[in-house]
């Protein structure tokens, strides 16, 4: 029995807007949900064109041409847009008759070159019971067919699975949104083994640390400490028959564990430093879940990824910022301080699911707009833009430079200072042996 796919009713006229388009294909994104017993469907995007074929659409392309970097690097950027419990369910290709019949394997392809590509983003691990098919939808220009197939991404020499592909009206109209705001106060070290101050790199490295703990944190639902096989919904009533977006709202505390427990054992360790990079403010965190009788656990788990993601996409989007102003290489490693974008939203007609972006302080409106348009196929209209008015920054300290030596001293007295503790705790056990021998011979002896 293959998997089960609930679409968005709108997304039909979408997909067939796109096949009246007099082009030999178009490929796209599927945006949506997983879950354990049918998968749901809320956005469909079509890849962006380049500029090239802007200007210039002369020629009869082959799917051979299709251009999977391209494909990927939409995907990427799509995917910093959703919100936690969102994620790219898959790929479309609307093509004529001919070339849809070796469309299969180019599908195939791109499903596993998105997958890879977002994995390799991400800083969190899959669960083990994790959802891990993947759409791919085939749809002739001129009969109007839908063919629907699936592939195991875990699986490289995974082959096609049949799936459903069934309409619904007002799937995601009433959804469950879980809001929250995470204080963050990260400091990262730079090691002065670290070539060019890799900013990014050691950043990353301290945002795997940081998302550690996330994972490992206790969430409390409308105040509330609930199981994890639980029913999210358990109590509240159930929205029937709605069409108007009506969005149920939770209220979640992340609560961070302040040590580690004491089963286990910590190493002090002496680095050679050139610097740290300290991150500061509240990340504003939101995530959807679908309203048939979702888990305390998914709706958790979605948000968990949340603010992972939102934090280490805005470093992402950061670090971009500062190579396309600045270059990649910089002469001098100064003191920095920077405002990281802040997140905004916006709504999806017909749902209650609200999309994410993000911008800097001096961009305009109008970019917001055109990025909308560009990355998602959706007109943004000013006043829908919500912003959360929220400072997050990131102070980049280098290490002072001291001509007296002071450091280095101060460095290499912490450093003999530590050995001095492990060499006594060494010289202690080994005297409590010999003593532990000597009492037992004169023991024996009497």
């Amino acid at each position: 029995m293959g998997r089960t796919y609930l679409v968005e009713e709108a997304i039909g006229q979408y997909l067939s807007n796109l096949s009246t388009q007099l082009k030999p294909y178009v490929t796209g994104l599927l945006i949506g949900q997983c879950s354990q017993q049918k998968d749901y469907v809320i956005r469909a995007v079509r890849t962006p064109p380049k500029e090239e074929q802007r200007e210039d659409g002369i020629g009869a392309p082959k799917l051979s041409s299709i251009d999977e970097e391209w494909i990927t690097t939409h995907a990427s950027q799509v995917s910093r847009m959703l919100p936690g419990g969102l994620l790219v369910l898959g790929v479309f290709i609307i093509a004529t008759p001919e070339l849809l019949k070796d469309s299969q394997n180019a599908l195939r392809k791109l499903i596993f070159s998105v997958e890879k590509c977002l994995t390799r983003r991400r800083l969190w691990k899959p669960a083990e019971e994790e959802v891990s098919d993947r759409a791919a939808l085939q749809i002739c220009s001129s009969t109007k067919k839908v063919v629907c197939r699936t592939y195991d991404v875990h699986d490289p020499k995974s082959s096609a699975k049949p799936a459903d592909w069934k309409y619904q009206s007002a799937l995601s109209a009433s959804w469950v949104a879980l809001d929250c705001a995470v204080n963050v106060n990260i400091h990262i070290p730079l090691l002065a083994t670290s070539p060019n101050h890799d900013l990014e790199k050691n950043t990353k490295n301290g945002l795997n640390r940081w998302s550690k703990q996330i994972e490992d944190s206790v969430f409390l639902i409308n105040g509330q400490l609930k199981d994890d096989d639980a029913e999210l919904l358990e109590g509240q009533k159930k929205l029937r028959g709605n069409t108007q977006s009506s969005t149920q709202f939770s209220d979640v505390k992340v609560l961070m564990q302040l040590c580690q427990g004491s089963s286990r054992r910590s190493t002090a360790t002496v680095q050679v430093c050139s610097g740290s990079i300290n991150l500061k403010g509240t990340l504003k965190c939101r995530a959807y879940i679908h309203n048939s009788k979702p888990k305390v656990k998914e709706a958790v788990q979605a948000l968990k990824r949340d603010i992972i993601n939102t934090l280490s996409d805005r470093c992402e989007i950061l670090f971009e910022d500062l190579i396309i102003n600045e270059g990649p290489h910089k002469k001098n490693f100064e003191r920095e301080y920077h405002v990281l974008p802040q997140r905004l939203f916006v709504p999806v007609a017909g749902s209650s699911v609200m999309l994410s972006d993000y911008k800097f302080g001096d961009e305009a409106t109008g970019e917001i707009q055109e990025r909308f348009v560009e990355m998602l196929d959706q007109s943004v209209q000013s006043e829908d833009i919500h912003i959360v008015e929220e400072i997050n920054t990131v102070d980049i300290c280098p290490v002072t430079d001291n001509t007296d030596g002071t450091q280095e001293k101060q460095l290499m007295k912490a450093t003999l200072l530590l050995k001095l503790q492990q060499n006594m705790g060494v010289v202690i056990a080994a005297a409590v042996a010999v003593f532990a021998s000597i009492f037992s011979f004169n023991y024996f002896s009497d």
